[in-house]
């Protein structure tokens, strides 16, 4: 059963008026700044995704989104104390975002529509309509997709895009249809550029089968984790 939205407001509430407490009589909460808060921000988004694989269970799920929250409410107070804006506008902001984006469940108005879509390609349609509607001086197909992505990731979000804006498959490396050698053979790549072909073309792989490169490897990279044997350390 939802909460009732006064109790949430409260709760909210609270927690807006810790921050800007902890702001005033925190030294070190009082000089933080949007560049400094970077790295805390990948770091708690990256402990979601490792909790949420591991299944960790839920009440560490919710503790490590309280975390990212408190990422949200930081960004938004230090935007209000420069007088930019403030939570309040974040979450109108995004509420708008969410009502004009999905036309095929809001009105303009915010109320529901009398019927919806029955599959997710309208969806996706639609949304990608309403995004060049929004940003019509967008000429790049991969314009928006962060740099600061890790690698595996973002060769798939730049494959997602180029699929979605009918660029054609040539977009891809030629090696992007190659099997990657087996481990056994002992058949590495011999220069940095051959890796990046090989491990961009195991991405286009792996999307073109409905894989998530970037998670993949980071269940692998937990299996190491776990299985490699105790030792002292260097």
């Amino acid at each position: 059963m939802a909460k009732d939205a006064n109790a949430v407001d409260a709760q909210l509430g609270e927690l807006l008026r810790t921050i800007a407490e902890l702001r005033v009589h925190c030294p070190w909460m009082g000089a933080l700044s949007h560049e400094s808060l970077v790295e805390y921000l990948l770091e708690e988004a990256f402990e979601v995704a490792e909790t949420i694989e591991a299944g960790s269970g839920d009440a560490e799920l919710q503790a490590e989104l309280g975390d990212v929250l408190l990422q949200v409410v930081l960004h938004a107070r230090l935007a209000e104390e420069r007088g930019a804006f403030d939570f309040d506008d974040v979450a109108r902001g995004l509420r708008d975002k969410m009502v004009r984006r999905n036309p095929h469940v809001f009105r303009p108005d915010g109320s529901l529509q009398d019927s919806f879509p029955a599959t997710v390609q309208e969806i996706v349609l639609k949304w990608d309509a309403v995004k060049k509607a929004e940003k019509p001086e967008r000429g790049d197909a991969f314009e928006g997709v962060p740099a600061a992505l890790p690698a595996l990731a973002r060769a798939q979000k730049l494959l997602d895009r180029a699929a979605r804006n009918g660029l054609p498959p040539a977009a891809e490396p030629a090696s992007g249809a190659a099997p990657a050698p087996e481990p056994a053979s002992g058949a590495a790549p011999n220069t940095e550029e051959e890796l990046g072909e090989l491990l961009f073309g195991i991405v286009a792989a792996a999307r073109r089968d409905g894989l998530d490169a970037e998670r993949a490897l980071r269940a692998a990279n937990r299996r190491f984790q776990h299985n490699a044997p105790a030792g002292p350390v260097a």
